[in-house]
């Protein structure tokens, strides 16, 4: 009787039905010389900062038989601080990365019975999180006229309305469009519903001068929910700590559904240490930016079509089979991401060598298809 495989073992498992037949998130983790898909810093931390969290983390070893504070209460204090718009302590809440921080909100306003509803594309994670609480998602499109990737106000609030949704996710930045939000989309769908309203700023930091936060919008909204990560511009993905503001309310339903004592002591002291050394660690954002910038005009030059960006990141649109200049560029050694959008790549802006080489890679992956 020949063995049998993984496939054949799990499909005997009691897995839950609503997740039979799907598949996990994944972006390609290979060893290549230029790494653009995953929308990382390309920066590495600063040695000063290096030096400040290896003394944070040293300073809590010696206590690590004892369980964390449960509340995170000091680094509730710095996030506070660092976000601004008069936001307290109460106001925010954490975890690891802003996915765990997202999960703690389906967990906790959806669940059976439940909907979700995101405009895609948008950030593939929402939905994954979504039904893994158990929630039903309900994708709500964007484009209704020449831009395909436009989500306006009453297209908007027309499948709110439609939908009926207990949780709404807006991304703003887009993840994978780049676009922003206006705030007037962000009002209208809240007004529309009668859930929460989650608004994934993950790419806060680098929008162009002159986008607004959805932070403004939080005073007197009970029911609306801001998300940031330290991931990107903090240039701290290893590190995983997402955090998001809303009403003090809304950080006492998420202890519901945290699990105990969620954020060691060693992640409460890192995100600390790099909160009091954002100037430093923030300074590269500005060089970002510029590469961005750069790679949206190198991406014209090559008769490509790509899309105004206020992330660390371009969608590109123009390619007659985006799977072979992916696969042309991997041969060159630059990694970009395929976001499953017919004709488009994503690539991340990183430092100013590695977008000459994306460009350089690109310029001759298209020679040689033509």
């Amino acid at each position: 009787m020949p063995a049998l495989t993984t496939s054949d073992v799990l499909a005997r498992l009691p897995l839950r039905d609503d997740l039979r037949g799907r598949t996990p998130y994944g972006a390609p983790q290979l060893d290549v010389a230029v790494r653009l898909n995953t929308n990382e810093n390309s920066y590495d931390v600063p040695e000063e900062v290096v030096e400040a969290l290896v003394a944070a983390v040293r300073e809590e070893a010696a206590g690590l038989n004892r369980y964390p504070d449960r509340e995170f209460t000091a680094l509730r204090t710095d996030l506070a601080e660092y976000l601004g718009h008069e936001l307290t302590p109460g106001h925010v809440w954490a975890g690891n990365g802003s996915n765990e921080v997202l999960q703690h909100v389906v967990q906790a306003f959806g669940g059976a019975g439940r909907t979700a509803l995101g405009f895609t594309p948008a950030y593939s994670m929402h939905p994954i999180i979504s039904t893994g609480g158990g929630t039903a998602w309900v994708d709500g499109l964007r484009g209704t006229g020449s831009d395909p990737f436009e989500l306006t106000v009453e297209h908007a609030v027309e499948q709110v309305q439609l939908h009926r949704p207990d949780v709404v996710f807006l991304c703003s930045p887009n993840n994978p469009t780049g676009t922003a939000l206006g705030l007037d989309v962000v009002e209208a769908v809240y007004e529309a519903s009668a859930g929460m309203v989650v608004v994934d700023e993950a790419y806060a930091e680098f929008a162009r001068p002159g986008t607004p936060s959805a932070l403004t919008l939080l005073p007197g909204r009970e029911r609306l929910v801001v998300s940031r990560t330290m991931s990107k511009a903090f240039a701290l993905a290893g590190a995983r700590l997402g955090y998001l503001a809303a009403d003090p309310a809304v950080c006492d339903a998420l202890r519901l559904v945290r699990m105990p004592y969620h954020l060691s002591s060693l992640t409460q002291a890192a995100a600390r240490a790099a909160l009091w050394h954002a100037d430093v660690l923030l300074s590269t954002v500005e060089a970002i930016k510029a590469q961005r910038d750069r790679i949206v005009a190198g991406l014209a030059a090559l008769d490509l079509r790509p899309v105004p960006s206020d992330a660390n990141f371009v969608l590109f649109g123009g390619l007659a089979d985006e799977k072979v200049v992916w696969r042309g560029l991997l041969s060159r050694a630059v990694l970009v991401r395929d976001v499953g959008i017919a004709h488009h790549l994503r690539v991340t802006a990183g430092t100013r060598d590695e977008t000459t080489a994306f460009l350089d890679a690109l310029a001759r992956t298209l020679e040689d298809l033509r």
